[in-house]
């Protein structure tokens, strides 16, 4: 699945959900509670490795990627485009 492929899927599986009457400020809280789930996912996982935690920590990254696309949709911003014009500012850009 692409990048376009997914944000589609994101967002008829949020309307069939009906998570898509969230506003953009309570996804933008449910990306923030994503990523301190994925945090302490990352934290166990330092502590701790083992299949089932690592498991866990990618459908935390899972999530925290759903919920950016999700964000992106109730914003109108096509990711695919807006990947593809990032890479190209950063493939010129210098680093110092």
């Amino acid at each position: 699945m692409n990048t376009s492929e997914f944000q589609q899927y994101v967002r008829e599986f949020s309307e069939l959900k009906g998570f898509d009457t969230s506003t953009i400020e309570q996804r933008m809280l449910y990306l923030m509670t994503e990523v301190g789930e994925l945090s302490k996912e990352v934290l166990s996982v330092s502590f701790h490795p083992d299949a089932e935690k690592k498991e866990n920590l990618g459908y935390e990254m899972y999530d925290v990627v759903w919920n950016i696309f999700d964000l992106a949709n109730k914003l109108g911003i096509d990711l695919d485009q807006a990947f593809r014009r990032k890479r190209e500012i950063n493939d010129n850009r210098t680093w110092e």
